[in-house]
């Protein structure tokens, strides 16, 4: 991969950044989701969007939970009002299988049809535009589990566990609704009759629970923040309940967060998980916005599922690592409070989530981690295919694509940062995410490139029609040269030029360079906005090399060619020498070598016989040049050991041996 004057830049995987992050949730979540779907798109249960004609705005369940046929019996109220004039019937989406056995409007029993996924109900009186519709539903049945486990009953060390993950089209297998994320009830109430020694968890709070005296109790869940029909939840089992505290603006705002765990799951080192969500609450607050719902609560109820699911103020979890705990609570934010209008637009959502992982790493653990986690999603995100805008929402392997909605979702907010700058990117997150005509509502790219622009005062419609609605990532060759002008002025010529891609051609994008000299480095960004493009650029004492793309602001693969102008006297290629002397007792020194164009992140280190690494020498940004560190064995056992070097795509290994 390199050759000569060469150098070629990649969206590569940091091998250890598992060790930050234990592991890649997003992908790990967005393959078991896609996994878990395949009955559903084989069946072919699309119902979305819905119907048209009304607009939701209650939902109220009173169900009878049980481990036995039928799993559900009980009554779902839906509150709508009409959209149109002379409206005399309407849909709701319902699970086929669910046996419908009567319907009330305004305490009138309603004619109705049940097939095909739809409910179909015929109302007494025809209704104008912005009169409301007030319907029970009386159903009971085994509901289907065709979303991503939409409705499961398992269990947990013998005992029994119930719950729900309705995203994206699995709502209406468990209870009548319109099952589309555009149109939110402005509030729900959910309440759960179970068996008594069992605790039913749903969203908002809990306002009652009774003892039924016949060996059951009710739940009563009260959500009163507005709220898409996929984030309405339920998890059954015998929960262990383990509290903390939220305390945000000098004490003016507090909260208290439930999780609900399996009891035998409860030990010491989840309560150490958890109380990083205070930390995080407190992050994202400050980025953000205070937690949007404040009023009820926020926590976890652990269900039977690999990976997690933001259920509104109660996130379901089968992790508990801080990767997962960060991105669920993030969507609080980003896909509860603001959800995307339409699966096509499913970055909004599981894009910012994932980058806010990236966020809470850079708190918690510094800039250098969040880089090697935007490596590891741009090494992810080089796989997409297709545009982020997702052009086939029947197939749920489309809308959740780690590579794609995921991975490159996270990346489209990391370049976006690295144009805008952190103080307004951070400053465009605070706003869309506060905007009063989007808070508690839904959104679509659009609505965040609009708030983008006013925000940064700045024109970004080539931004989001490359990166959102086009495909793949920019391909350059950067050809540069220098010469000599007068006593002190040297000019710099730059030469960009990018592979034909398909949509678009090709990418218009800021690209900034570091230009060395013996005296100083100077940065410059240069708009590209041609597929060959010349740039000039003027200094005052001679480069000897130029860096692109030195922060890594760009998902791209990048060659870049030194001209034939300038001569060299610096290596052209990684190298990695023998250590001297070998065997040593107790110090050695290894050379290696840093070519010109490289500005990946060298890593030096150390491993004994099985693998384990022992010891770090380099880690850092190197100029190009030779090199020379001593790695003093003084604190090891007598052994072999080996020594690697990575950068990028390069790796080279080689073994010594320590004798006391």
């Amino acid at each position: 991969m390199l050759r000569n004057i060469q150098f070629l830049s990649t969206m590569l995987l940091v091998f250890f950044y598992s060790t930050i992050n234990s592991q890649d949730y997003s992908h790990i979540c967005a393959d078991g989701k896609i996994r878990s779907y395949q009955k559903a798109e084989m069946l072919g249960k699309i119902n979305y969007p819905g119907d048209p004609n009304i607009d939701v705005t209650y939902y109220k369940l009173d169900i009878v939970v049980k481990t036995t046929a039928p799993n559900v019996s009980g009554v779902t109220t839906v509150k709508a009002k009409s959209l149109v004039d002379g409206l005399n019937s309407f849909n709701l989406d319902l699970y086929s299988s669910m046996n419908v056995s009567k319907v009330t409007a305004k305490n009138n029993v309603a004619t109705f049809s049940h097939s095909n996924e739809i409910l179909s109900i015929n109302l007494n009186n025809a209704l104008d535009a912005g009169e409301e519709i007030d319907v029970d539903i009386y159903y009971s049945g085994n509901p289907g589990s065709s979303g991503f486990g939409s409705f499961e009953v398992s269990s947990h060390n013998g005992v029994p566990a119930i719950w729900t993950l309705s995203e994206p089209y699995g709502a209406s297998d468990w209870f009548p609704c319109k099952d589309t994320p555009a149109d939110k009830a402005d509030s729900a109430d959910v309440w759960v009759t179970v068996a008594s020694d069992m605790y039913a968890v749903s969203n908002g709070n809990l306002i009652d629970i009774i003892d039924n005296g016949n060996n059951t109790k009710t739940f009563k869940w009260k959500s009163r923040y507005p709220i898409a029909q996929y984030l309405i939840s339920m998890a059954i089992t015998n929960y262990a309940i383990y509290e903390n505290y939220f305390v945000y603006n000098q004490g003016l705002d507090t909260m208290t967060l439930f999780h609900y765990n399996y009891p035998e799951k409860l030990n010491n080192q989840r309560r150490t998980d958890l109380n990083r969500t205070v930390d995080m609450l407190e992050l994202f607050s400050d980025l953000f916005g205070l937690y949007p719902f404040i009023n009820e609560k926020y926590g976890h109820a652990e269900f039977g599922w690999g990976g997690g699911m933001e259920h509104q103020t109660v996130s379901s979890m089968g992790a508990f690592y801080s990767g997962i705990v960060a991105h669920e609570l993030a969507h609080q934010w980003f896909g509860d409070k603001i959800t995307c209008k339409d699966w096509r637009h499913i970055w909004l959502n599981e894009g910012f989530a994932t980058y806010l992982e990236g966020v809470y790493i850079e708190h918690s653990s510094g800039m250098t981690a969040y880089q090697s986690f935007i490596q590891s999603k741009m090494s992810i995100a080089a796989n997409a295919i297709g545009s982020i805008y997702v052009q086939n929402i029947s197939s749920v392997s489309q809308i959740f694509s780690s590579s794609r909605s995921y991975a490159k979702g996270s990346v489209v907010l990391h370049m976006l940062r690295g144009i805008l700058g952190t103080e307004t990117f951070y400053d465009v997150l605070y706003e869309y995410a506060n905007d009063p005509e989007l808070a508690y509502g839904v959104a679509e790219t659009e609505d965040f490139q609009r708030i983008a622009e006013r925000v940064s005062g700045l024109d970004l419609d080539y931004f989001f029609q490359d990166w959102i609605y086009g495909e793949n990532y920019p391909r350059y060759t950067i050809t540069w040269s220098s010469s000599q002008i007068g006593d002190n002025d040297y000019q710099v010529k730059i030469l960009v030029n990018q592979q034909t891609n398909s949509n678009p051609k090709f990418f218009t994008m800021p690209l900034q360079f570091s230009i060395r000299t013996s005296t100083s480095d100077t940065l410059v960004t240069l708009f590209n906005n041609e597929q060959k493009q010349e740039f000039i650029v003027n200094l005052n004492s001679p480069p000897f090399n130029i860096i692109f793309d030195p922060e890594n602001w760009i998902m791209k693969t990048a060659t870049v060619v030194v001209g034939v102008e300038d001569d060299f006297s610096l290596p052209q290629k990684f190298s990695l020498s023998q250590n001297y002397p070998n065997p040593f007792n107790p110090v050695t020194k290894i050379k290696y070598s840093i070519p010109v164009g490289a500005n990946q992140v060298i890593l030096l280190r150390i491993y004994d016989i099985l693998g384990n690494e022992v010891e770090t020498l380099v880690n850092d940004v190197k100029a190009p040049g030779n090199y020379e560190v001593e790695f003093d064995a003084s604190k090891f056992s007598s052994g072999i050991y080996f020594y690697k070097l990575q950068s990028g795509g390069f790796t080279e290994t080689r073994k010594l041996a320590f004798i006391k």
